[in-house]
């Protein structure tokens, strides 16, 4: 017979909010959560809420945001929940003392196909690498970053329009769902633990910095497309037009062929910006200036003199 377990739940962002959705919604006990302190957000640098808190609102749930997750007052109150279990999605490094705390200890939701693609940014390398396929693992934590035991896993395909954007989309909710079956299964006591093979040939995804996100127009186009895509919408891949940074978020393989080098941006002033690569030449459909929003090609040339 299956046991309710009292947990707590970590995370930030969209990503962790779904999960956190998906376990309310199914009358899942969450005690607590636990999320980032508010910060300052957009031009008004008004402090603004992660998307977990904004749900743990509605739904009536405890809410911690600590800033030192080892204080003994957070400690001393994350202890009172008397957890069974933890799980976090899209939450900071956890120090010893806090993922080994329940009885159960504490299950994390990566967005990756363990071993593989361990790190900050899994959904951003995978694309970048040209995968066609990735998917979402829940594993048990331990002291190495991404290497507990294995729960479950559910793969999802990356297809050649897929960006960031879209694939976070997918993962997220299939994320949910893996959260929730994990759940289940641990309450029933009847869950798979497999270790994680450690190989050296294995990928990995550090965290991308905004010089990782400059354009390299001397590779071959599809990997310069999947960069381009790897890095939609955000943090955006860029170079540089007339001195000033342009974020590029789509680009599609041209027709028309140039003898122009590498890297150079030029357009009609009408219909194109293309550049040109050292096996083809790449048209430019949405993009952004630095200084200016984010628009479609047309838009940006009705504006822009070459």
């Amino acid at each position: 017979m299956s046991e309710e377990l009292q947990i707590v739940f970590l995370g930030t962002p969209d990503f962790a909010a779904a999960s956190l959705r998906k376990l309310v919604e199914n009358q899942v006990n969450v005690v607590a959560v636990i999320t980032a302190p508010d910060k300052p957000k957009g031009r008004g640098k008004k402090l603004g809420m992660s998307a977990v808190k904004a749900y743990a609102l509605k739904a009536d749930l405890p809410i911690l945001q600590p800033t030192n997750l080892k204080s003994p007052e957070f400690l001393e109150e994350l202890k009172s929940y008397n957890a069974d279990l933890q799980i976090v999605v899209a939450f900071r490094m956890l120090p010893v003392v806090v993922w080994d705390m329940p009885r159960l200890g504490t299950f994390n939701l990566h967005a990756s196909l363990l071993p593989q693609y361990r790190g900050a940014a899994p959904i951003n390398w995978a694309i970048i690498n040209g995968e066609k396929e990735t998917g979402v693992t829940t594993f048990f934590l331990k002291h190495e970053i991404d290497t507990g035991e294995i729960i479950f896993q559910e793969k999802e395909e990356i297809s050649d329009t897929d960006n960031v954007g879209s694939l976070y989309e997918r993962l997220m909710h299939k994320g949910a769902d893996l959260v929730l079956k994990t759940v289940r299964a641990i309450e029933n006591e009847d869950y798979p633990q497999t270790p994680q093979d450690n190989s050296p040939e294995l990928k990995h995804a550090p965290k991308i910095f905004k010089e990782d996100c400059k354009i390299d127009w001397e590779q071959p186009m599809k990997k310069i497309n999947d960069f381009i895509r790897g890095m939609a919408p955000y943090p955006a891949a860029w170079t540089t037009l007339n001195r000033k940074n342009l974020k590029i978020f789509e680009v599609e393989k041209s027709s028309a062929g140039t003898n122009k080098p590498c890297g150079e941006i030029y357009s009609d002033g009408k219909n194109y910006l293309r550049v040109n690569t050292k096996d083809g030449t790449l048209n430019i459909l949405d993009l952004q200036l630095e200084g200016k929003r984010r628009m479609k090609v047309d838009e940006f040339l009705r504006g822009y003199q070459f």
